[in-house]
């Protein structure tokens, strides 16, 4: 049969839309004809599927809106028509497998109900099989009671029949044209941006957008030192996100929408949060400063926050579960969400953030396409719902790196120098990470910026007008010498050692006069050795006393030297003249809580009782300050890290009466000097009196005398002995000893 001439109609119901046929005229086409071929213009040919329904005119063919849409129709537009036959050989005769890609038709009725593709297929079957498909040919699909769908024909693949007859293996090949048959495998991909939830088997290999960026270089991060922490962050937070959204429904596991890092300043809690933000293949991270968010008029800082998660709300609502995901990273966040209730202010206005912020990140409405990063230094401030899980659930201590950490983050500062040959061959990474115990990565990082000014410095002439050495682009050099003068003179760790403290009251040195003092400190480096031991409970507490002026101080400075630990503070009352009780109690808290950050870590709480308020008069003491000191003496550090505390106090009495004896793992007794030799080692090491003089000293301290005195005391009447006449220095120095009741008065003067 020849090609007609004929015109494009409508379709005349929507039953028959859904049936994906054209619409003739029965009068028009003998009742053998099941598919006919429609040509437009040259080259331009679609197989269309038919039924007859007498509402059509003679002459016409009636199509669906999808069907126009697809071979470009115009309704009355003058068409070329005849009959098609599939050649029973052919092997495009059998389609063994149909992609489709589906969308709903109507976008604005679009839902994230699940669709079942296994449903699909099966109904799709039912529907179409027999009929002629082409690839890109829409359709419309009507699934059960649901939303009708839109189909588009990705792709075909059909087997060769006469290939199977004459017994040889036939591979499925593409092609553009077929008949579903009832045995077809049909497949269901979702269009582009469309919100349909396809579930099911039967669903095609969605092309999925990977979330981690394709140019990402783990290597290249920039991030020293934080390798465990990274590695843990990834773990709990982006493996659910890396899988197909298939198997983590399979699992019904939820996404992990928030993390906090919290830990000491200047450790890398920024800089990993916007190197997060880099490696995911997420939209734009909003950063955003925790103090930003507040503002003076009421409601504004409320809506600043929904306005933070607009974007992720209307791509939830268009896309549903296929949304993309939005990262928010909120720096310094403990401005905004402080506990509950804790604010003085009559407003409420931080409470009103907090509620806002979580109702965003785990409300009724909750999203799901959001990740929110919190850093913060004071973990401590933020309100105990923030860290629930299902809102900020990963929480990350991002701590001070050790020296493994320090050698990773030295060497990216100073990749740059390596690489221009502007860093001398001196220069040892490993030996500076060993030197800088309790660095954190910012303060590393000023370190190597405090060489290179050093290095730059010599190349300065500072004359009438400074000038730079013509020849400074080949000399300069930043070597060995630059790194030590900036450890030494330029950069001190916050978490370091207090070493100006210790060397103060280590002014004199240690004078070993006597057995008691090499006791104590051979029985020192035993409990130094408890507290590092790995064994060990991890807390060891120490209190020196004795009488006034016997070098407590000086002895529990030496102690804390000797340990070696890089993070030595000192707790005095000096420090904390005028400070109200919860004042005081805070600024102690605070230095073991800085304690804590560090491995290994030493606190020097000097002269207890002048911390606790001690008078004799009444007595009276701080009861808020003892309580205190308590909880902390006897509280162990955190897993992982030692603690020594070495305590010194000239009111042993007082504090067992206080009850806080038994609060240290060993007392002990740091006593006058008692006898005479002891008082002839000190002199002997003050280099005071020739051997004349010692020799007149000797037979004034020998005999029955009793000699009772404090080396503090006896170093500052050495001194004043210094200032008078060697003839008289031996005289001065014995009566100012009677004076002070530190010999008896029996002693006679020869």
């Amino acid at each position: 049969m020849s090609a007609m001439r004929m015109k494009a109609g409508r379709c005349p119901t929507d039953e028959l839309t859904r049936t994906n046929c054209a619409v003739a005229n029965k009068d028009d086409f003998p009742d053998d004809v099941k598919h006919i071929e429609v040509s437009t213009g040259p080259g331009q040919h679609f197989v269309f599927s038919i039924k007859f329904h007498p509402e059509v005119p003679r002459g016409s063919i009636g199509f669906s809106l999808p069907q126009r849409k697809w071979a470009t129709l115009s309704l009355g537009q003058d068409i070329d028509v005849k009959p098609y036959h599939f050649n029973p050989t052919s092997s495009s005769e059998c389609l063994c497998t149909i992609v489709l890609e589906a969308d709903f038709l109507q976008k604005k009725s679009a839902t994230t109900e699940p669709y079942d593709t296994d449903q699909m297929a099966k109904e799709f079957l039912l529907q179409f099989s027999g009929q002629a498909f082409t690839t890109g040919q829409l359709l419309a699909f009507q699934f059960l009671e649901k939303k009708m769908l839109s189909l588009f024909v990705k792709s075909l693949e059909a087997v060769d029949i006469s290939a199977i007859k004459a017994g040889q293996d036939a591979k499925p090949r593409k092609t553009r044209m077929g008949r579903c048959l009832g045995d077809t495998i049909v497949q269901f991909e979702k269009a582009e941006n469309s919100s349909l939830n396809l579930v099911g088997k039967a669903k095609g290999k969605v092309v999925r957008q990977s979330i981690i960026n394709p140019d990402w270089d783990f290597q290249k991060m920039g991030i020293g030192g934080l390798d465990n922490e990274f590695n843990a962050i990834f773990r709990r937070a982006f493996a659910s996100r890396v899988f197909p959204p298939e198997v983590v429904e399979q699992l019904g596991c939820k996404h992990v929408k928030g993390i906090l890092l919290f830990g000491p300043p200047g450790t890398g809690k920024t800089l990993m949060a916007r190197q997060i933000g880099k490696m995911l293949n997420s939209r734009e991270p909003k950063i955003v400063n925790g103090p930003q968010i507040l503002d003076k008029f009421v409601g504004e800082s409320e809506a600043n926050v929904r306005r933070l998660f607009a974007d992720a709300e209307e791509e939830e609502k268009r896309l549903g579960p296929n949304s993309g995901l939005h990262i928010i990273i909120f720096d310094e966040i403990d401005a905004i969400c402080k506990a509950r209730g804790s604010t003085g202010s009559n407003t409420g206005v931080h409470d009103t953030v907090v509620n806002q912020l979580l109702a965003k990140i785990d409300g009724v409405e909750q999203l799901n396409n959001i990740l929110v990063i919190g850093m913060t230094n004071r973990r401590d401030m933020i309100d105990e719902a923030l860290l629930r899980p299902g809102r900020l659930e990963v929480q990350m201590e991002i701590s001070l790196p050790d020296e493994t950490g320090r050698v990773q983050i030295l060497n990216i500062h100073t990749s740059r120098m390596k690489e221009f040959k502007k860093i001398s061959g001196d220069v040892d990474v490993k030996e500076l990470a060993a030197l800088t115990k309790n660095f954190s990565g910012a303060e590393l990082e000023g370190l190597v910026r405090a060489a290179q000014s050093t290095a730059m410095n010599r190349l300065i002439k500072a004359a009438s007008k400074v000038e730079i050495d013509p020849a400074a682009m080949e000399k300069l050099l930043v070597c060995r010498e630059d790194f030590m003068h900036a450890l030494e003179h330029d950069i001190k760790p916050a978490f370091g050692t207090s070493a100006e403290a210790l060397d103060h009251f280590l002014t004199r040195g240690i004078i070993n006069w006597g057995t008691p003092v090499k006791n104590i400190l051979e029985d020192g480096m035993l409990f130094i050795q408890q507290a590092k031991a790995p064994e060990s409970s991890g807390l060891v507490t120490i209190l020196l006393e004795g009488p006034p002026n016997t070098g407590k101080t000086a002895l529990a400075a030496q102690l804390a030297k000797m340990s070696d630990f890089p993070f030595v503070k000192v707790c005095s009352p000096e420090d904390m003249v005028g400070f109200t009780e919860s004042a005081k109690c805070l600024t102690i808290r605070k230095y073991f809580d800085d304690a804590y950050r560090s491995t290994l870590s030493c606190i020097l709480v000097d002269n207890i009782e002048r911390l606790l308020d001690y008078g004799p008069i009444g007595p009276r003491y701080s009861n808020l300050t003892l309580q205190a000191l308590l909880v902390l003496l006897k509280k162990e550090p955190p897993k992982g890290k030692k603690l020594l505390i070495l305590c010194t106090s000239s009111r042993r009495q007082v504090l067992e009466d206080m009850e806080m004896l038994s609060a240290f793992t060993a007392v002990l007794h740091v006593p006058n000097l008692n006898r005479p030799e002891h008082l002839l080692a000190v002199c002997e090491e003050s280099e005071l009196f020739t051997k004349e003089h010692m020799s007149k000293l000797m037979k004034q301290l020998s005999g029955h005398c009793k000699l009772f005195i404090g080396i503090k005391k006896l170093l500052a009447m050495l001194d004043m002995a210094r200032q008078t006449e060697d003839s008289y220095r031996v005289l001065k120095f014995v009566s100012r000893l009677e004076e002070e009741g530190a010999l008896d008065k029996g002693t006679t003067m020869h």
